[in-house]
């Protein structure tokens, strides 16, 4: 599938950019301490052997640099200082053992510092790295210098090319986000300007039958107050997508307007809605997919907002299934529609990508899919779960919230109000003659 996930989004509270997640964190200090207690711990071992005196201390050494590096991503300038002294302490105490062994930890949490600290930062802790260069060249000759200073460059250039990988895949969701937006934005014009056509219909039907069927026209008219109650409620989402507290939304904004000019209904067509989805579920059953449709409630009251996110959800679902899911032949699309909220799951019956843990989440910036479907639920003001299945397969489940029209009654209560035509009838007559 393609990657993301729900899941796309940022730093935690309290943790520092481009610190990794704390399940991350420990994974790595786990491995990091697994090979400095092989690596390093082993010659120890050895060598101290023959300084019986001096191996208890020397051990102690080691277990303090792996334990040290539980701490490596959240303060790695003060674990590399702690690493460096020990290292050094117990190559003095243990000549036998190298220079550039003794510092491994040390090494280690120059690569961490590297990919999580700014440039300055790591370029001062490399030339640090760099002050027992002496000592490796006493010890031994011009190999041991060049062995130690290649491992330290190394180590520091292995945390270098991570940051910018870290960089560029944040830079390739930003950008995502913000193509998401823009072109979140064209598809609400197109539903507020069809919103908008609608209500100067009802307006000249209503002025045509105002004298001769004033019944008519009141309809008209409330199919008006309840047509410019839905184009404002559009409007709020697409403020909400570009609201000023994300970087993005001047350029987002722009993307949008600019193609939002224009008169209402012209140049395109409204977007799709959930109501064309036999038509799309028919475009994937083309290609050999065995797809199992299954809708609960009605689609006529939707905002048109959350309608169009449903649909598109859907729509990058199945495509991610024909792109992405290795051995998929069948998928279920489930679509439910209350008065609350709408329900979108997706599931299908591919392996999951090679790596993928059972119930894990997709890493959010693994790919462009998932950004834009959850950046379509986040506008609605809903949420978006995407990962593999333990039993195999790929689910994507949404949760739209449905935000239903109201008008005050004379009484001061509220009421829903079934959107009405121009003929007088109302979204649920249309149902029923469907049906």
């Amino acid at each position: 599938m393609d990657g993301s996930s729900t899941h796309m989004d940022g730093a935690s509270a309290g943790q520092a950019p481009g610190e990794p997640p704390a399940r991350a964190a420990r994974r790595l200090w786990w491995a990091s301490a697994a090979v400095v207690l092989a690596v390093l711990g082993t010659p120890v071992l050895v060598a101290g052997a023959e300084h019986g005196s001096r191996l208890p201390v020397a051990v102690l050494l080691v277990l303090t640099q792996a334990c040290a590096l539980r701490w490596q991503t959240r303060a790695p300038a003060a674990v590399l200082a702690v690493n460096a002294v020990t290292g050094l302490a117990v190559w003095a105490l243990l000549p036998a053992v190298s220079l550039t062994g003794a510092l491994l930890a040390a090494q280690i949490t120059l690569c961490v510092l590297s990919a999580t600290r700014p440039r300055r930062i790591s370029v001062r802790a490399l030339a640090a790295m760099c002050l027992p260069a002496p000592l490796a060249y006493r010890a031994g000759g011009p190999a041991g210098l060049a062995v130690y200073l290649l491992t330290v460059v190394l180590a520091w250039t292995v945390g270098q090319w991570r940051r910018a990988q870290q960089e560029r895949t944040r830079a390739e969701t930003r950008r995502a986000v913000v193509e998401e937006r823009a072109r979140i934005a064209r598809e609400v014009h197109d539903v507020v300007a069809h919103t908008l056509s609608v209500m100067v219909i009802q307006a000249a039907a209503a002025d045509d039958v105002f004298t001769q069927k004033p019944d008519q026209a009141r309809r008209a008219l409330h199919a008006i107050e309840t047509g410019a109650r839905s184009a404002l409620g559009e409007l709020r989402l697409l403020l909400r997508a570009f609201s000023p507290e994300d970087g993005e939304s001047g350029t987002g904004a722009t993307a949008g307007g600019a193609a939002g000019v224009g008169v209402a209904g012209e140049g395109r067509q409204p977007g799709p809605t959930l109501a064309r989805l036999e038509e799309l579920v028919a475009t994937v059953r083309a290609t050999g997919m065995n797809v199992h449709l299954h809708r609960e409630g009605t689609t006529d009251a939707l905002p048109g907002a959350v309608d169009l996110a449903a649909y598109r959800i859907v729509q990058e679902a199945l495509t991610n299934t024909l792109r992405h899911a290795a051995g998929a032949d069948e998928v279920s699309v489930r679509v439910t529609t209350g008065r609350e909220a709408v329900e979108v799951a997706v599931v299908d019956n591919g392996h999951p990508r090679q790596g993928a843990r059972p119930g894990g989440l997709v890493p959010v910036g693994a790919g462009r899919g998932l950004v834009g479907m959850r950046e379509r639920a986040r506008l609605v003001g809903g949420s978006l779960r995407a990962g593999p299945l333990p039993t195999g397969g790929f689910e994507v489940t949404a949760h739209l919230p449905v935000e239903p029209t109201t008008r005050r009654t004379p009484d001061g209560a509220s009421e829903d109000i079934p959107e009405e035509k121009a003929d007088g009838t109302t979204a649920e007559d249309s149902a029923e003659g469907r049906t």
